[in-house]
């Protein structure tokens, strides 16, 4: 009878070996292979680490590697221990002879293979399944990093009255262990099968048992252990139950217990546990009873209870309990539900409250009053107006602007903030004269300065282009003096070498300015193992031998501030949208992280990716580039990034965020207090918009906290699409200075429109205070209408079939150019909704947006008219209202213009000599290279001669012009002041 560790037996046969010189050269040929395969893994481990030492965030590199070299290792090796035992186990106890059968036979072939090679087979099996164990562990990092350092919530789920961290934290990583615990089992069940029946523990043809005893015993264990894990999994799915997912008629997404889960499905699920633990008792003592019989019986009888008690009862309690009275049955978990979202969102403390949406005076010449004082109009959208930025500023082919520029907020001439659209001179690797690897990483390096133009009036030059308050190349204006170097921005993608022998490109105006970079950022090139190992990480072999890099070379790269504060710190969401701030000197990018999870119990889900996307997010801006669903989101980190060293910063925002305290314990001292954020830096904070149209979605329906409302979905909203855009999507929030009717003066703010659920009427108006420096930074003011008011929708579809707009569409045709529709801007006025759109002009002999006329509505009544003052003096039936400039002036904020200025001689002579006053001390100003005395040196000479030029008499008794003015602006000016003085009052400026 053949024995079954035997091995091959027979003559050899001798083959010719190859020669001492090819084995050499073979030899040394798989050396170089192999250190060169090992040079390449290692050069991406290299200048990571170097990146990371680089940024002063080494801690979070070293924090994350150890974890997954740790979690890969424990891992790993319990696998393939696991593995290796149960299958050295099941070779142990093969039996000595196999019966005399075909199968044997066949097997036996098979077995005198294997002889020689059992150990390595053995060892290559446990390897394998070690490193795919290894792997997956080390992907679950976070998993760990967040069981190990889970902070408290301080609120308990209301079914099992535990810590909502429990769920968050440590629910994760049961399922995880779990989950490896099943793989292992069902591996060594599956290898120590086969063992069994490559040595005949187990037979399926040959006559007799057909499984030894041994075999019966091993396998009843892992089958016992098996059954064992099963059991766990019955007891953790109850309080999986509590984040559990399911379609409800409520609402989309629903998640935690309902009507049936908390008396059927939590009931079976302990029943199921009870079998599974007894079934398990079943199958480990077939050690001592060598028969099947029981735990088969028992393992039946547990499939047959998960059918019935797991599948059926629940189906018969939801059909015969609940659906006849479905409301009642499910208040109290709608209750709960709407509890857990509200709170998991932040939008509990919402402030609703009902707006009749009409106007409760019919005083018209209080409602234009009030009009001056409701909003600070932002004529110029930032959506729209990139182009002109472009036209206008853009200088050289090589610079760009973004697509969609931002709303920050800047001090003004007399120190009040202005709401003002900025946007970064980023550089244009596509726009280079000549592209080459020089050019591209060597030359053009940098962008170059911050243009800001005023958001709520227009320049004069052309009419209707934005007025600009910083401006030129380089930049000069209200923001001072700064660094204006860009080497890290939204749209500098590529890597740059510098600081070394080859001079960078600065910028070009009278003639070619050159420079070396002097930040502290990047990585040095200055020695070959470096140089090496960039050359092969970026496959980019010139790095190694070119003479345009020597002693102080840098090399910069993940440029992008969402690619640094992403690198830094892995454990945040990104906002989609970083925008820029001057402050202290500096250009910084402010960008906005979340902390998430999707393990609060009983709040509904959200995808952020889905629920961020917007009308502008398809070809403008980005969205949060996350698709897993959340149902937990806080702003707590504000992150900057340098624009000139790229130096990032992490400040804690959020103090009472557990998710944010539980990350700061794994990774400490990567997140600052929130005490050391700069006064000047918190001056530029903003509300996120991305965070807001998370809870704005939410609020569509979690508005309602009562449950039979929001089971019958009476009272649900939606965000209406954008009518302004051609393009599908949502309206997307605008920043706006507005006062809601509860507000004194104006606030910086967030804000959005809803519409009633398949109807296009107003629902709701939604704003949230957006400046960081305010007290009731993040309160959310929601105005449920109560009355049938027009949607965005209607009133972009009023204005479309008006017919001054009509007669101005048709005058296009002829000049080539196209109408442009602009922000439609919602602002509650005396009980009612003012609407507000500005309306461009583009084509013709200039290729981008013109402010050339505004719309605005109120009632019932929607007008078209020239100027901001002009439209809102039409719509409430105001004349006379003491508003006499020209269309481009009239945008200016209203009430800003309503005093007359003075005329006649001394006016004239005062208002020279001030103009006179105000040069001398803007050249002072520039020879100390005081840019903030010149900006306000500026706006004094310009607001001179605009009175210059008002207290001219006019020819002809009319309102005649008086040319262009004494002088031109200084530098950062645009506008020309008396450019347009001959237009009459309330003509179109075009």
């Amino acid at each position: 009878m053949p024995d079954r560790g035997g091995g091959p037996t027979g003559p050899r046969i001798r083959v010719g070996r190859p020669s001492r010189r090819a084995r050499t050269l073979l030899m040394t040929l798989g050396v170089l292979a192999v250190l060169a395969m090992a040079f390449v893994m290692f050069a991406g481990f290299w200048t990571d680490w170097l990146w990371y030492r680089s940024v002063s965030y080494s801690s979070v590199f070293t924090t994350t590697l150890w974890t997954k070299i740790g979690l890969f290792l424990v891992f790993g090796l319990l696998m393939a221990v696991v593995v290796g035992l149960n299958i050295w186990l099941a070779h142990r106890l093969r039996p000595p002879l196999s019966a005399m059968s075909l199968e044997q036979q066949s097997l036996d072939r098979y077995r005198m293979s294997l002889a020689p090679y059992k150990k390595w087979v053995l060892l290559a099996i446990t390897a394998l399944v070690g490193l795919i164990a290894g792997a997956s562990a080390s992907g679950q990092w976070r998993t760990w990093l967040m069981y190990v350092n889970g902070v408290a919530f301080g609120q308990k789920d209301p079914q099992f009255h535990l810590d909502v961290s429990f769920y968050a934290f440590d629910l994760p990583w049961y399922r995880f262990l779990l989950g490896f615990g099943f793989a292992a089992t069902v591996l060594s069940l599956i290898a120590a099968a086969l063992t069994h029946y490559l040595y005949g523990g187990l037979r399926v043809t040959s006559p007799g048992a057909r499984a030894t005893g041994a075999a019966t015993g091993h396998l009843s264990v892992l089958l016992g252990v098996f059954v064992s894990l099963k059991a766990v999994a019955y007891w953790l799915d109850r309080y999986g139950l509590a984040v559990k997912s399911s379609d409800f008629k409520a609402t989309d997404n629903w998640t935690g217990l309902r009507y049936v889960d908390a008396n059927a499905y939590l009931p079976a699920k302990t029943i199921l546990f009870c079998i599974a633990a007894i079934c398990a008792v079943l199958f480990f003592a077939t050690l001592w009873r060598r028969t099947w019989q029981l735990p088969v019986i028992g393992f039946g009888l547990m499939v047959l209870s998960a059918i019935l008690i797991g599948g059926l009862y629940p189906a018969i309690v939801q059909k015969f309990q609940v659906q006849p009275n479905e409301q009642a049955k499910e208040a109290p978990f709608i209750r709960k539900n709407i509890e857990a979202t509200r709170q998991a969102y932040d939008i509990d403390r919402a402030q609703v409250q009902d707006y009749a949406g009409k106007s409760t005076t019919e005083d018209d010449n209080r409602l234009r009053a009030s009009a001056d004082t409701a909003a600070s109009y932002r004529v110029m959208d930032p959506n729209v107006v990139s182009p002109a930025f472009q036209q206008l500023q853009q200088k050289r082919n090589y610079y760009q602007f973004p697509k969609t520029l931002d709303v920050d907020r800047y001090k003004d001439a007399t120190g009040k903030d202005q709401d003002t659209v900025i946007g970064l001179r980023e550089l244009n690797i596509d726009g280079i004269p000549k592209r080459n690897w020089i050019n591209d990483h060597f030359t053009y390096t940098h962008g170059y300065g911050a243009i800001a133009a005023r958001g709520t009036t227009t320049g004069k030059n052309p009419k209707g282009s934005p007025d600009f308050t910083e401006s030129g190349l380089p930049t000069s204006g209200g923001l001072g003096s700064y660094e204006q170097r860009i080497y890290y921005g939204e749209k500098t993608e590529q890597y740059s070498i510098v600081g070394g022998p080859q001079k960078e490109l600065d910028y070009e105006e009278d003639g070619e300015k050159t420079t070396s970079y002097q930040g502290g950022s990047g990585v040095s090139l200055s020695n070959t193992f470096n140089r090496a190992a960039y050359a092969v990480a970026f496959s980019e072999p010139q790095i190694l031998y070119s003479g345009a890099i020597g002693d102080g070379s840098r090399i910069l790269y993940n440029r992008t501030p969402k690619e640094r504060v992403e690198a830094v710190a892995p454990w945040l969401t990104i906002d989609g949208d970083a925008y820029p701030a001057v402050v202290k000197g500096r250009i910084q990018w402010v960008v906005d992280a979340y902390t998430t999870t999707n393990g609060y119990p009983y709040a509904s889900r959200t995808t952020l990716g889905d629920t961020t996307a917007d009308s502008l997010t398809t070809n403008q801006r980005a969205v949060v580039a996350q698709q897993n669903q959340v149902n937990y989101i806080r702003n707590s980190v504000k992150a900057t990034v340098d624009a000139y060293d790229g130096t990032v910063k992490l400040y804690e925002w959020d103090t009472e965020d557990p998710v944010l305290k539980t990350w700061r314990k794994a990774f400490p001292g990567t997140v600052q207090p929130r005490a050391d954020i700069p006064q000047e830096l918190q001056e530029h904070l903003r509300y996120p918009q991305d965070l807001f149209k998370v809870q704005r979605e939410l609020l569509t329906r979690y508005h309602v906290t009562n449950p039979a409302q929001f089971y019958s979905g009476s009272d649900a909203w939606q965000v209406p699409d954008d009518p302004t855009n051609k393009d599908s999507g949502s309206v997307p929030p605008y920043y706006l200075s507005i006062k809601m009717p509860d507000q004194a003066a104006q606030k910086f703010s967030l804000t959005t429109t809803f519409t009633p659920k398949g109807r296009p009427d107003l629902g709701a108006f939604m704003a949230v205070d957006a400046d960081a420096a305010s007290k009731d930074y993040g309160t959310i003011r929601l105005l449920r209408v109560t009355s049938t008011v027009k949607g965005p929708g209607q009133v972009q579809s009023e204005l479309n079939g008006n017919d001054d707009v009509a007669e101005f569409v048709r005058n296009l045709k002829g000049t080539d150019s196209d109408i442009e529709y602009g922000n439609l801007l919602t602002v509650p006025l005396e009980g009612g909704f003012l609407y507000i759109e500005p309306v461009y002009t583009r084509g013709g002999t200039q290729n981008y947006p013109l402010l050339r006329k505004v719309a605005a509505s109120y009632g019932s009544k929607t007008v078209f008219k020239n100027s901001l003052g002009e439209a809102l003096d039409e719509v409430f039936g105001v004349t006379g209202s003491g508003n006499t400039q020209p269309p481009e002036e009239t945008t200016r904020p209203p009430g800003e213009t309503t005093q007359p200025p003075a005329t006649g001689e001394a006016a004239l002579k005062k208002a020279i000599a001030d103009a006179q006053a105000a040069y001398a001390e803007g050249e002072a100003a520039l020879k100390k290279q005081d840019w903030t005395a010149y900006g306000k040196a500026q706006a004094d000479l310009q607001n001179a001669l605009e009175r210059a030029a008002a207290a001219q008499p006019k020819a002809g008794g009319g309102p005649g012009g008086s040319g262009d003015g004494a002088a031109k602006p200084g530098a950062g000016q645009s506008a020309e002041p008396g450019a347009d003085q001959a237009a009459a009052p309330g003509g179109d400026g075009g």
